[in-house]
């Protein structure tokens, strides 16, 4: 039996996050985390550009390998948590090791979704969203000389997988379900900017069409062509699953922790058990646009949680106000980056979405778009591609929620800047105080 003050079940960024916290407060409580990856913390968000050969294993560590040591943490990696039991205070891990907690935090992070189909299990079908996956997808690869692959999924893991592919001379198709590509992130001006430039690196995009069967090539037990709903067939030797992630909530729900689609918390980040709390992808938390609880996959709000949550289970007491939906990836060469309500045309609320207005800049020729979505004279969210240089200023301006009214004429220009802002809003956006500008 371990006995341990903290316990971590999990070992991505929402859990470093709260480990960092924690010993802000408290350098000596004893602290241990279980990961059922073997692996030290590393970036997910980098297993694409190990994949395509543009890094090592060792770059995708966003901690130092004494960072367990530094911060007095007991790691248990490569075990899994097969119960929680919370009455007890108390987890079993598969190896058949009990750890007595006094508070813990589930931090345990998405998995990747796998629509049922025929032919889901033959060889060369992989999901793509942990090292585990990176590294099984390289081995295919390089073992039997892949030269086709179809994507599924048109989000932004489907395309930073398809990226890595295209990088390692593989021709990819992307199989897309909604009317364009990166349909959650973007609108179609947006989508269709990227996918023009990724059928420039040779990538094919279909969407609204969907793989209803994986057939067995003429290699016994392996990929070797897709049929889609029209019953059209695609010849390839590997398929990508990339529909997206669910959060994992298998232990919170046996252990009687109250879900939505996510672990349910509290503003505090509190699960509805004394003493447990919640962070990152599992989390069903507040989201400060769509004014509503919804799990936010992203890395910024998993980091945010897990330190809020760790620095309230030392002792703490910092509220979390919610999130904003943001992604910053660069997408076959071109920079992008999304914050908040990007579309209003998906909004189930119709009084909400009339209420809203566009302004926006698109220069095709350029692949430059700019769009901006207000509500009330105050920015929900914006889209940059390739020009995306003021995007810590418009964030800026959707968190603090300034009303744009008197420069609103200056969104959308080149210069657009920190001078184009009201001068007491200025003072308060640059670090220091008392600042002139």
């Amino acid at each position: 039996m371990v006995k341990t003050k903290y316990l971590i079940i999990g070992n991505s960024i929402a859990a470093v996050n709260a480990v960092e916290a924690i010993r802000e407060i408290d350098r000596h409580g004893s602290l241990c985390l279980v990961s059922d990856e073997p692996y030290h913390t590393y970036s997910r968000p980098l297993i694409s550009y190990y994949l395509g050969n543009k890094v090592e294993e060792e770059a995708l560590l966003y901690r130092p390998d004494y960072f367990y040591d530094l911060n007095k943490v007991q790691a248990f990696l490569g075990d899994k948590v097969v119960s929680l039991n919370c009455r007890e205070k108390q987890v079993v891990l598969e190896d058949k090791t009990y750890i007595q907690f006094e508070k813990l935090l589930l931090a345990t992070g998405g998995s990747a979704i796998m629509p049922q189909m025929p032919g889901q299990n033959l060889a060369g079908v992989f999901t793509f969203t942990t090292l585990d996956d990176a590294q099984r997808v390289k081995k295919f690869i390089a073992t039997h000389q892949v030269k086709k692959a179809v994507v599924i999924g048109g989000g932004l893991i489907g395309l930073k997988v398809t990226e890595a592919l295209v990088a390692l001379n593989i021709q990819v198709t992307i199989i897309e379900l909604a009317d364009r590509i990166l349909s959650a992130t973007f609108d179609r001006t947006a989508s269709r900017i990227i996918e023009r430039a990724l059928k420039g690196i040779g990538c094919a995009c279909l969407t609204n069409t969907t793989v209803k069967e994986i057939r067995q090539g003429e290699e016994d037990g392996r990929v070797g062509s897709v049929v889609l709903k029209d019953e059209s067939q695609i010849e390839c030797q590997m398929v990508i699953v990339a529909v997206g992630v669910r959060p994992r909530v298998d232990l919170a729900r046996e252990a009687g922790i109250s879900l939505g689609r996510g672990i349910l918390v509290d503003e505090y980040l509190k699960t509805s058990v004394e003493d447990i709390y919640a962070a990152g992808d599992a989390v069903e938390a507040y989201d400060l646009i769509a004014k509503m609880p919804r799990p936010v996959a992203i890395l910024p709000t998993a980091a945010k949680q897990g330190r809020i949550a760790g620095y309230n289970m030392a002792g703490g007491r910092k509220v979390y106000e919610g999130s904003i939906p943001m992604n910053s990836v660069e997408l076959a060469g071109i920079p992008t980056i999304s914050v908040g309500l990007t579309d209003p045309a998906m909004l189930a609320d119709v009084d909400r979405r009339n209420s809203l207005e566009i302004i926006q800049d698109y220069r095709e020729r350029e692949s430059i778009y700019k769009k901006i979505v207000l509500e009330d004279n105050r920015i929900v969210g914006v889209i940059l591609v390739n020009k995306i240089d003021r995007a810590g200023i418009y964030t800026g301006l959707i968190k603090d929620r300034v009303d744009v009214a008197y420069f609103r004429e200056y969104l959308l220009k080149d210069d657009f800047g920190l001078l184009s802002l009201p001068r007491e809003y200025r003072k308060h956006m640059v670090i220091g105080q008392g600042i002139e500008i």
